[in-house]
């Protein structure tokens, strides 16, 4: 709990207890003997994140000799310190609220007392060190690829130094991601605080913990530990938070935050980060004026860097920019043996893009593949309570890409499945091509919206309209109805006055 975390391994994940040594053993042993290089590679990954992992799964997998550098911890952000922890934790946390609901909602019988926050960390920990073997060094060796455990970096346009050895390559590919990076704020410097590198090694429940920014990560961890029994002050400088959603998406989800507990600082300017004793005091502006906010911890949820520094990338001839390593639409540096792929290159900050922008990457790099990274379809969940997902365009995006649009609500109270399972908060939007069914984008909030948003994606992916989905007999009753209720609305915009006149001429003659 540092302002500049270590990124050492064994300092990535803790407390160092029999869970976190199993982790380690398996996504960067302490023994591990790097390989003797081969002469040449086809293909050498830097970073054994998403991205790194699935270029050299796949093109290993399609005959290709390949070699794959990691400095810290396989898995990357996400099995250590992204999506497999934080949705534990979601998970807990959602369980948690729904026992002490159940009396209020279902007539259930009453759950009090305090939970054991420390087990659910426990718990966590333990699921990670079970799924660690799928990104482990000894699972990539048996795949065939050339593990190398250490700081790589470029010598030349076609050659990685990594612990004194050279790794000479047709293609290679940069997947180091990204880190979190606190913003310049007065006083964080000298002020520990956590960030979603070290918030998941907390052993005890925070009595006060204070949370800046209202993205999807503060959004997320805000409910949570005020689910857990923190006292959660979430401190956001716009005006609603997840800035990236529509507005009445966003209004929902604050909605839920304050019903949850979590005190919103809406429209904040920090002045200030400060020690008072033992307290964090974080001093804001706002609307009303100045104020302070005093906790126990500071969890950081703004800011991320690129992590380029140290890769040689100008020995390489790769350009990059602080938004991290310059890419065409074929993912390819301005070295053309050069590619990247994942968060040290792209904006959509999230696994499953990484692992498709490097799927694209084994097609363009090693064969002669032309996958543009403009022609992915990209979705994307924040899985608070509601959970918010969206894909494509929104009415806005859309508006200003000139395209003219028919948009389809559909809210959840239309829905029996979820006035049954008590979950009526949210609704279904779908943003067509005006006069088609092509659909250009569509937002969901509902408790399972980043399951539900997939089945938009697909059809979007595969050039499916709105009337494919209505076509597509959904099981009664499940929340995915919603869908099925949107290509309905759709359709009935098409019985114009004119086609209503002709269908009663017709059954005029029918009679």
């Amino acid at each position: 709990m540092t302002s500049a975390a270590s990124h050492e391994p064994d300092t990535l994940v803790q407390p160092m207890d029999a869970h976190n040594r199993r982790l380690i053993a398996n996504v960067h042993p302490p023994d591990w003997k790097n390989p003797a290089p081969r002469a040449r590679y086809h293909l050498v990954v830097l970073g054994a994140g998403t991205a790194g992992l699935v270029s050299a799964a796949g093109a290993a997998g399609l005959g290709a000799t390949v070699a794959l550098v990691e400095q810290h911890l396989m898995g990357g952000d996400c099995l250590n310190v992204g999506c497999v922890p934080s949705k534990g934790l979601i998970g807990a946390a959602r369980a948690w609220a729904a026992a002490r609901d159940a009396e209020r909602a279902f007539h259930g019988p009453a759950a009090g007392g305090a939970g054991d926050f420390a087990a659910v960390m426990e718990r966590m920990r333990e699921i990670r060190a079970d799924l660690s073997p799928i990104d482990s060094a000894a699972r990539f060796r048996e795949l065939g690829v050339d593990v190398f455990l250490g700081s790589g970096a470029f010598t030349s346009r076609e050659t990685i130094a990594v612990g004194g050895q050279t790794l000479r390559f047709r293609r290679a590919v940069i997947a180091t991601g990204a880190r979190a990076a606190a913003p310049p704020i007065p006083g964080l410097d000298v002020v520990e605080y956590r960030t979603n590198e070290t918030i998941f090694s907390l052993t005890e429940l925070p009595c006060r913990l204070i949370i800046i920014g209202g993205g999807p990560v503060g959004c997320e961890m805000a409910q949570s530990f005020a689910r857990f029994g923190s006292e959660v002050t979430l401190l956001h400088r716009g005006a609603h938070l997840l800035p990236r959603e529509d507005a009445d998406a966003a209004a929902i989800v604050q909605g839920a935050l304050r019903r949850d507990g979590v005190r919103l600082a809406l429209n904040t300017t920090i002045t200030r980060v400060s020690k008072r004793g033992t307290d964090i005091v974080v001093s804001v502006r706002h609307d009303a004026g100045e104020a302070e906010f005093v906790g126990d911890e500071l969890l950081v949820a703004i800011g991320r860097a690129p992590n380029v520094e140290g890769l040689g990338l100008e020995l390489a001839g790769v350009a990059c920019t602080p938004a991290g390593v310059s890419v065409d639409d074929r993912f390819r540096t301005t070295n053309s043996r050069v590619y990247a792929a994942g968060d040290v290159c792209s904006s959509l900050q999230f696994t499953h893009a990484a692992d498709f922008q490097a799927r694209a990457v084994i097609q363009n790099a090693l064969f002669f593949g032309r996958v543009k990274g403009s022609n992915l379809v990209v979705p994307w969940a924040t899985y608070t309570s509601p959970e918010v997902a969206h894909v494509g365009h929104t009415a806005a995006s859309a508006k200003a890409a000139g395209l003219s649009v028919h948009t389809i609500d559909v809210p959840l109270h239309d829905v029996d499945r979820a006035r049954l399972d008590g979950q009526t908060d949210g609704f279904a939007r779908v943003h067509v091509r005006a006069g088609r069914d092509t659909i250009l984008g569509a937002t969901i909030v509902s408790e399972h919206a980043g399951d539900l948003i997939s089945e938009i994606t697909l059809a979007m992916t595969n050039g499916l309209g709105l009337g494919a989905i209505g076509k597509t007999i959904h099981p009664y009753p499940t929340q995915g109805e919603v869908l099925r209720k949107v290509a309905d609305a759709w359709r009935r915009t098409k019985l114009t006055p004119l086609v209503k006149a002709l269908f009663r001429r017709w059954f005029t003659l029918f009679s």
